[in-house]
């Protein structure tokens, strides 16, 4: 190979040894440069991958001495999140299946960038190797569901390919329950906003919510309100939530948190990012069955936000 040259993409190759067992996409994404989950199941899905000369499915498990075959390869634009071990990971819960962490405010949840550190991801796959060949993509390894930048709370992880795969069964099924704290200024009451949410176009940062070209259902509820002056703080429970969505559904009905610039929130004095802090969560355990609740407190800066808006 010439010195500095990428490896060639392997259009067909031999199951090993040391793979038997594995299911195809997860042999796909270590196998093949540039592969991701997502697009070893595209591509699945769509007919590009044979196994043995016939059409097969992502979730087969392959034996060795199996050939694979791919009608083209992947393209480059994925890329892994690079380990970063300065990064101190707050793990709320650690078994040998999923780990449950509390992320600060201000923390990324994946590198935007091919070399950029300083993300839960990095932090993830230093501490937990494994987890580079689970979940959605290369660069959010083993994440369920990512957290706004300036949000703040519990993430789940899963540390292997069967266990991301049932958790991600029971999030798109509504089994995993995710509470949020928040702070709107105004009345508000319980209840429930349900109306789909669609990229804004023109605009990566924003969406909005209607029945757009691209919206998925979306639906927040409202299950509890404490009063604080003339501000309200509020559990919000997001089972399935979509990008900005509880920012963008309390928006939609005149109640944006406070702090949110984006979505046109009020003003606290002292509080530098939106009040939304992923405060639970509540699921059965993939792998053990038991049901589990992991809880965090609200960050100190967002207590103070909440004595300074009373």
């Amino acid at each position: 190979m010439i010195e500095g040259a990428e490896p060639a993409i392997p259009l067909a190759f031999e199951v090993q040894a040391d793979e038997e067992g594995l299911r195809l996409d997860v042999v796909l994404v270590r196998r093949v440069p540039a592969m991701s989950r997502k697009k070893a199941r595209d591509m699945v899905e769509g007919g590009e991958v044979r196994l043995n000369d016939r059409p097969t499915r992502k979730g087969g498990r392959v034996v060795k001495g199996d050939r694979v075959t791919l009608a083209r390869a992947p393209s480059k634009s994925e890329f892994a999140a690079r380990p970063d071990s300065s990064m101190d990971l707050h793990v709320v819960h650690e078994d040998e299946f999923l780990v449950i962490i509390d992320k600060p405010a201000g923390i990324p949840s994946h590198p935007l960038r091919e070399d950029e550190l300083g993300t839960v991801a990095s932090a993830l796959v230093a501490r937990y190797p494994e987890m580079a060949l689970v979940g959605y993509a290369a660069r959010e390894p083993g994440i369920l569901h990512r957290l706004d930048t300036d949000t703040s709370g519990l993430m789940i992880a899963a540390r292997d390919e069967e266990t991301f795969e049932l958790l991600r069964a029971d999030l798109r099924t509504q089994q995993i329950d995710k509470r949020y704290r928040a702070l709107v200024e105004g009345d508000i009451e319980p209840r429930q906003i349900d109306r789909p949410i669609a990229p804004v176009p023109g605009d990566a940062r924003r969406v909005r919510v209607g029945d757009h070209d691209g919206a998925r259902p979306a639906r927040t509820e409202i299950v509890a309100v404490r009063a604080h002056g003339r501000f309200r703080e509020i559990e919000v429970s997001a089972r399935a939530a979509t990008r900005h969505q509880i920012r963008v559904h309390l928006a939609s009905i005149g109640r944006p948190l406070a702090g949110d610039v984006l979505y046109g929130g009020p003003i606290v004095p002292g509080l530098t990012r939106h009040f939304l802090h992923a405060s639970e969560i509540r699921l059965v355990h993939p792998r053990t069955g038991g049901k589990q609740a992991w809880r965090s407190a609200l960050p100190r800066e967002l207590e103070d936000a909440i004595l300074r808006a009373r």
